[in-house]
């Protein structure tokens, strides 16, 4: 048995002018929520492809890492993960890079387990395998 998700776009227009709308209707996180060629491309105030990409990035990572640690018998204080995702234009518009920055509390954890553990959950993590045909990087620090 596995868990579906889903989400809705709606754009009018063309891709320069037009407009877009993202919903998520079974969180509602994403109502109607705005996205053009201005907030992909430019600096407008709106949501891309790349944000979401990253976020669901940066939240699959940091819950892996966390049922990782606790299968090593660890416990983190706090785990805070930033997922960069890059866009090139050249050749035409394809992710060219990830890049995941993870700063841990993380009580009786030594470096060398602790960079192990975030490795394996880098590799394993559902978003990652998804993503595999893009540079995946991670640094990783214990604060």
């Amino acid at each position: 048995m596995g868990i579906s998700r889903h989400a809705r776009a709606h754009w009018e227009g063309d891709l320069k002018t037009g407009k877009g709308q993202l919903s998520t209707p079974q969180s509602g996180l994403l109502d109607s929520t705005r996205y053009g060629f201005n907030s992909r491309f430019g600096d407008e105030k709106g949501t891309n492809p790349e944000e979401l990409i990253a976020a669901a990035h940066a939240g699959c990572f940091t819950m892996a890492l966390s049922a990782k640690l606790g299968e090593a018998g660890f416990t983190a204080t706090s785990l805070d993960t930033e997922a960069k995702v890059d866009l090139s234009l050249e050749g035409g518009p394809q992710l060219s890079k990830i890049t995941l920055t993870l700063k841990a509390v993380i009580p009786g954890i030594e470096a060398a387990q602790f960079r192990a553990i975030a490795d394996d959950a880098k590799q394993n993590c559902p978003v990652s395998k998804a993503l595999s045909a893009v540079p995946i990087t991670l640094e990783a620090a214990l604060v």
